[in-house]
């Protein structure tokens, strides 16, 4: 049976009730008597109902932090139990960055889920800064980040993949000063976005003529390969099958090319964890096919 915690803190995350009911695998008739049942039991209106959906009471509010804090503390300790045996049990709770999360890690987690059946796995992804942020937080045990990282921690190098020009006609990284095609650019953390910056301005003197700003890196591979625009490209995002010119980025000053670094990170202790120990014993094989 669905524990109240639960059904709290999935009514404060979703603050709608069909979308907490399909959640929680439960019909909203059902739901809505649980919900009323608990209001009784703690003797207050926790949510109130609207047409914009669900709001927590400041009651409410000191009942959620209390249901997340134990669903929490339960986790941890289900856990510490999990640990002291030879199986590999337990949750991994993974965040990592979109980029290898939608190109490399689908391989490796089946990897794993199949080698360790007993084992959950809760994944979380985002740019690179919010990876490291999760982990702060205690929302993962481990994280995947991309570039460079002042992470203090453990941290192993995965693998490290060149940044590519992609279009479909351009065959030299001069082509871009004479081409009216758009530079195809998609939203990122800081860090990525300032590479590209630092690069662009070391062998131009002006900015591209015209600019496409999309949301998605998928959205921005898709496009170029296309036609629509050019774009830069981390090599983790192709395969070698795409019908475009792929012109690695190189430093002018000391002709090598540019990349692009993964990295695992993680606090000691989570490393101890037997499931997050089988992990990065996969994690490092694929990496090591990978490079």
């Amino acid at each position: 049976m669905t524990s109240d915690f639960l059904i709290i803190k999935i009514l404060a995350e979703e603050q709608n009730m069909r979308k907490a009911a399909e959640r929680l695998f439960l019909s909203q008739p059902a739901l809505s008597q649980r919900l009323q049942t608990i209001e009784k039991e703690w003797n207050t209106k926790l949510f109130l109902r609207s047409q914009k959906g669900l709001t927590a009471t400041p009651e409410g509010e000191l009942v959620i932090e209390f249901a997340t804090n134990m669903i929490q503390q339960k986790e941890e300790l289900y856990e510490a139990i999990q640990s002291l045996t030879t199986k590999v049990h337990g949750t991994l709770k993974i965040a990592c960055a979109s980029i290898v999360g939608q190109n490399w890690l689908p391989k490796v987690l089946k990897d794993f889920v199949q080698t360790y059946p007993e084992a959950k796995v809760s994944l979380l992804t985002g740019w690179s800064s919010e990876i490291v942020k999760a982990i702060y937080d205690g929302e993962a045990q481990i994280g995947i980040v991309r570039g460079q990282t002042d992470w203090k921690g453990n941290k192993i190098h995965l693998f490290r993949d060149t940044l590519y020009l992609v279009d479909k006609e351009m065959t030299s990284i001069d082509d871009v000063l004479t081409t009216d095609k758009p530079f195809i650019q998609f939203k990122s953390d800081s860090n990525y976005y300032q590479e590209i910056q630092q690069w662009w301005q070391k062998h131009f003197s002006s900015n591209p003529k015209r600019q496409i700003i999309v949301d998605q890196i998928e959205t921005c591979k898709q496009m170029a390969l296309n036609g629509i625009g050019y774009a830069i490209l981390p090599s983790i995002t192709l395969t070698g099958q795409e019908d475009v010119h792929k012109i690695p980025l190189t430093n002018n000053e000391e002709q090598f090319e540019l990349t692009r670094d993964t990295w695992l990170i993680g606090y000691d202790a989570a490393f101890e964890l037997p499931q997050v120990e089988a992990f990065v014993s996969i994690v490092k094989k694929h990496a090591q096919i990978f490079q």
